[in-house]
C-alpha cells in the first residue's frame, strides 16, 4: 500500500471540527467522501490534527493509503476540488514513506489567533472583536513564560483520551498586523483540545489587566484548567503550518 499526504484549506465556520462527529458534519467526512468517490473505493484519512467546531486551517495535512503506486496526483488534486464544497480546497497530494504518519510524525504544528479593537464588516468572521484597553507588551511578557513549562493541563479541555499534557513550546508572541489588528502565533511540537484557545482567553484577560504575569504563572503551574480564563472564540483560530522531516517523501 503506498501512503500519500493530501495537503488541504478550510473554512471551518459550517462544520463542527475536523474528526468525524456523530451529530454534525466535519472536514474529515467530507474529505474522505471526496476521496472515497474520486478513487471508487471506501477510504479513511488521518489528519495532522484536530481542530475544535469553527476553527479554521489555512494548511491541514491529512494521510491516507492506496494499493496503487501510480495514481495521477494532479489529476486526483483537481477531482477532489470540484467534488469538495467550497470551503474545502485540495493544494496538492504527494507520496510519502509508508511508516510516515500525518499525526505523529509531524514535529511541530503553528497556530494564529486574530483579534482587533475596531468594527469591521469584513473581518467580523475570523477575527475575535475586543472592547477597551488591551497590554500588548504585557501580554507578550506573560506569554514568554510559557516556555518555562512543559504542562499545560491548565490549558486544556478536561476528560480528553490524551496519555500526557506535556508538549514543547517553541512560539509564542503577539505582533500588530495593522493600526488595530494583533495577531498571537503559537508553534509546539503538539496541542491539547482547546489549548490554544484557552491560552488566548487568559492572555486577553491580563491584558485587561485582571491577571499580573505572576499570576498567568500560577495558573499554569497550578495545572487546573478551572484556574485558566475563558476559551476565546474558536472562529479566530487557524492551524498556519504542519512542519515535517524533509526525508519524508517519495519521488
Amino acid at each position: 500500500m503506498q501512503r500519500y499526504f493530501i495537503y488541504l484549506a478550510y473554512d471551518g465556520t459550517n462544520y463542527h471540527g475536523w474528526q468525524i462527529q456523530p451529530n454534525g458534519i466535519s472536514v474529515q467526512e467530507c474529505l474522505e467522501k471526496a476521496l472515497s468517490v474520486s478513487l471508487r473505493k471506501e477510504m479513511r484519512v488521518i489528519g495532522a490534527g484536530r481542530t475544535d467546531a469553527g476553527v479554521h486551517a489555512s494548511l491541514m495535512i491529512a494521510h491516507f493509503e492506496f494499493d496503487d503506486e501510480s495514481l495521477d496526483l494532479d489529476f486526483l488534486t483537481e477531482r477532489l476540488n470540484r467534488i469538495l464544497p467550497p470551503d474545502i480546497s485540495v493544494f496538492h497530494v504527494k507520496k510519502v514513506r509508508s511508516d510516515v504518519h500525518a499525526r505523529f510524525a509531524a514535529r511541530s504544528r503553528t497556530y494564529k489567533y486574530y483579534v482587533t479593537t475596531a468594527k469591521y464588516a469584513f473581518n467580523r468572521q475570523y477575527h475575535w472583536r475586543l472592547y477597551g484597553e488591551l497590554d500588548f507588551e504585557k501580554m507578550n511578557e506573560a506569554a514568554a513564560t510559557l516556555f518555562r513549562y512543559a504542562d499545560f493541563t491548565s490549558f486544556s479541555k478536561v476528560h480528553t483520551d490524551v496519555k500526557t499534557n506535556l508538549c514543547e513550546m517553541m512560539q509564542a508572541e503577539w505582533t500588530q498586523q495593522d493600526e488595530t489588528t494583533w495577531v498571537f502565533t503559537i508553534r509546539a511540537d503538539r496541542f491539547l483540545r482547546n489549548m490554544v484557545r484557552a491560552i488566548v482567553g487568559t492572555l486577553v484577560e491580563v491584558g485587561r489587566g485582571k491577571i499580573d504575569v505572576a499570576g498567568f504563572q500560577k495558573i499554569i503551574e497550578q495545572q487546573d484548567r478551572g484556574k485558566a480564563g475563558t476559551s476565546a472564540p474558536g472562529n479566530a483560530l487557524f492551524l498556519v503550518d504542519v512542519e515535517y522531516p524533509e526525508d519524508i517523501f517519495v519521488e
